[in-house]
């Protein structure tokens, strides 16, 4: 499986519909997208705990309203999406990882997940661990996934978290962890590799997808 990181970051601006809308032409398998919430509880789909580095507004995401988040630019004219619009936009065309940046967003995205009867194509992971078995509590159909970094001694870290899967950088991956890992019934996601000479030794291993910020690269190793 190939990966876009938040959308086609090297691309299109991260995170937006274009960076997505890139991807999906591109041929990905899957995007990747980080939510956050708003001041007044709205998920929208940003990466940093500001919007300054990536719109052309200041302040935190969590003291602004969605609207006020809406009129920012996010990079050639683009707007900070909600969730729910990258859900409308995907629909059932390619998988979506949703990466929570934060405690507090896990609810509403199980909501928006039962809502748009994603269960079989969206995967929500998270660093925050606590989150992700949070989310199997809220709704066991949907799919989860520890984001690490590090590699674990064992299976049991994913297990605590009632995960499906393992998010991992590809740095500490080899091709033991990935059979430990297969044999426990938990996938291996790697992230983030632009090179393709640095991703043929990974899917050798046998890892289940590969994350990029620019996709084409590894549509065009592996495809081709």
């Amino acid at each position: 499986m190939i990966i876009g990181h938040r959308g086609a970051a090297a691309v299109a601006p991260e995170n937006t519909l274009s960076a997505i809308s890139r991807a999906i032409e591109i041929g990905v398998d899957a995007v990747e997208v980080d939510v956050r919430m708003t001041k007044d509880q709205k998920v929208v789909v940003i990466h940093d705990e500001a919007v300054d580095r990536t719109t052309n507004g200041t302040g935190r995401v969590g003291k602004l309203h969605l609207h006020e988040i809406k009129r920012l630019d996010a990079g050639r004219g683009e707007c900070v999406p909600t969730l729910e619009e990258v859900f409308d936009f995907v629909g059932n065309r390619v998988r979506i990882f949703v990466e929570l940046k934060e405690g507090k967003t896990e609810e509403a995205v199980v909501e928006l997940i039962r809502a748009h009867q994603l269960f079989d194509t969206t995967v929500v992971i998270s660093f925050w661990h606590r989150l992700v078995r949070r989310v199997k509590e809220l709704d066991r159909r949907v799919r989860t996934g520890v984001l690490m970094v590090g590699c674990p001694a064992d299976a049991a870290v994913a297990f605590a978290a009632r995960a499906d899967c393992f998010m991992m950088k590809y740095t500490f991956v080899d091709k033991a962890f990935v059979d430990v890992a297969h044999r426990n019934g938990l996938q291996v996601f790697i992230w983030n590799i632009d090179e393709g000479h640095l991703a043929q030794p990974y899917a050798a291993m046998g890892v289940d997808g590969i994350g990029s910020n620019d996709p084409q690269t590894l549509v065009s190793l592996f495809r081709s």
